[in-house]
């Protein structure tokens, strides 16, 4: 883009993605690339105002560690390592890492060896950071000195005539108390970058983009009701009018009553062509006997490219097959190019089929969910729609855990609408990231009145997250949940017992597939 003034280089650490979007936070627009790009590759970018190297989980010290175009070092721009980023510049300019006696991993103290270090403006002496290495630093590279420590490591190094910067922390990560200076005084007092990332110029410059790539041809979208197909419809409704039609299709995947909820809400709120296919029975066939996540997940991506298909012959042809992509989904499908490990495929980036008929319009791929969340309210999409917690593409396929069939699905949909209608009723809805509950592919003995019972376990799940890439658990009120909990179990049959999941992401995921 025009606009990138930051490019972070991915060595495959899974916090790349949060690095760029702490850096967006503040008003400055910075692209993830693979690390193997040129120095002419980089020459491309006419308002580049630094590199900032990520981490990664490689050795620099291997073989088969990745390395970069040492002609990087001479565009003229500041250069921040991070991790990874760091051991490799330390290896670049002749210095030395070894595997530590232990690993450094959590929260440590990092204290400043040099106070005049602009990377260090306005930083506490002794501030928390996190780690995450097991290679130190036993060298300082030539021409660089050492501006920090931690009780175990050299934490940060510094060329201040080249603008060459390294951490071994984690400044992107909320643990590292005032790591948001530190990035601010990289972006602004060291690279002087501008502050001119805002919503309303991405919307008027990706308008222009859909008009210009659709011309005068048919888009069809996947509408699924969440805030990712709900702006994306907005953004290219506005760009190309009813040239678009959004296909909500019921996948007997959605939760309860959701087809008609949408279906009322759209025809209010929007002027839209709006099509409703119910298809419920065709996902469960395909989806019969499939247990394992991404056979699921790939199943229900290829039946929604078919349903396209069928549906794009009976409007006689549509060029585009539009989708609420977003940032996180790209980056976990890791279908982007760069390094980092699978997480798990989303069935709109990982599950679509390589014969694909239609050519993708995905106007938010490169946006994290607030950032699609501010779009959404620049359009104007009612804070009803816009502040919904997300839902994952493939739906109750990846909540109900182990085989899908539609007895599980309508058990699942009861126990979610409880859980979430009581959230709203308590005026804590908008006070978390996402809720949601999921079948276990469990059953246990329970009593209920005189009689036994052998049923379902259902988990709910309550996080808070500012760019879900890191999540943690809610603290949700003892008597809330026990209230939920009774709800569940006295009107939902099928089910006798009820879990809460507590696990941060990482080391967990927030769905559970």
């Amino acid at each position: 883009m025009s606009n990138t003034q930051i490019l972070i280089l991915d060595f495959g650490s899974q916090y790349t993605q949060l690095l760029a979007r702490r850096v967006r936070n503040l008003n400055v627009y910075a692209e993830v690339i693979p690390f193997d790009k040129t120095k002419a590759d980089l020459e491309k970018y006419i308002n580049l105002k630094a590199i900032i190297l990520s981490g990664g989980p490689n050795s620099v010290y291997l073989s088969e560690a990745y390395t970069i175009d040492k002609e990087l070092f001479n565009l003229n721009v500041p250069i921040l390592g991070v991790c990874y980023g760091m051991q490799l510049i330390t290896e670049m300019f002749g210095g030395k890492v070894e595997l530590a006696d232990s690993q450094e991993f959590g929260k440590a103290s990092l204290f400043l060896d040099d106070t005049s270090s602009l990377l260090f403006k306005n930083i506490s002496d002794g501030t928390q950071v996190w780690m995450s290495h097991a290679d130190h630093l036993t060298q300082l590279p030539q021409g660089f000195k050492q501006i920090a420590h931690s009780d175990s490591s050299v934490a940060a190094i510094e060329n201040s005539e080249k603008q060459i910067y390294g951490i071994q922390f984690h400044a992107e990560v909320t643990h590292s108390e005032q790591g948001t200076q530190m990035l601010e005084n990289f972006l602004f007092d060291i690279s002087k970058c501008q502050k001119d990332w805002e919503m309303s110029e991405f919307i008027s410059s990706k308008i222009e983009t859909i008009k210009k790539t659709v011309g005068d041809e048919q888009v069809i979208l996947g509408l699924s009701g969440g805030v990712d197909s709900s702006v994306a419809a907005a953004l290219i409704s506005k760009a190309i009018g009813k040239q678009l039609t959004c296909i909500l299709v019921d996948t007997g995947l959605l939760r309860k009553d959701e087809a008609k909820k949408v279906m009322d809400l759209y025809n209010k709120e929007f002027d839209m062509n709006i099509k409703l296919v119910d298809v419920s029975q065709d996902f469960y066939n395909v989806l019969e006997g499939l247990t394992d996540p991404e056979d699921k997940r790939k199943a229900i991506g290829k039946k929604f490219i078919e349903v396209f298909t069928e549906q794009a012959r009976e409007m006689k042809g549509a060029k585009f097959l539009a989708q609420g992509t977003i940032y996180p989904d790209v980056i976990e499908s890791s279908s982007n190019g760069h390094v980092s490990k699978t997480i798990k495929s989303h069935h709109n980036v990982g599950g679509l089929p390589d014969d694909l008929k239609f050519e993708l319009l995905e106007p938010l791929r490169d946006l994290f969910k607030d950032e699609v969340r501010a779009v959404g309210r620049e359009l104007g999409i009612p804070d009803l729609m816009i502040d919904r917690h997300p839902f994952p593409g493939p739906g109750l396929g990846v909540r109900v855990i182990g085989e899908v069939t539609k007895d599980k699905c309508d058990i699942l949909r009861e126990a979610d609408d409880i859980f979430i209608s009581n959230l709203i009723e308590a005026n804590l809805y908008n006070e978390v990231s996402q809720a949601f509950v999921t079948l276990l592919p469990v059953k246990t003995v329970g009593v209920m009145g005189d009689n036994r019972t052998y049923d379902y376990v259902v988990a709910l799940r309550s996080v808070n997250t500012i760019d879900f890439m890191t999540a943690t658990s809610t603290h949700l009120p003892w008597e809330f949940l026990d209230k939920v909990v009774n709800e569940i179990i006295n009107r939902v049959d099928g089910v006798n017992r009820v879990v809460y999941d507590i696990t941060s992401k990482p080391p967990g995921t927030i769905e559970w597939e």
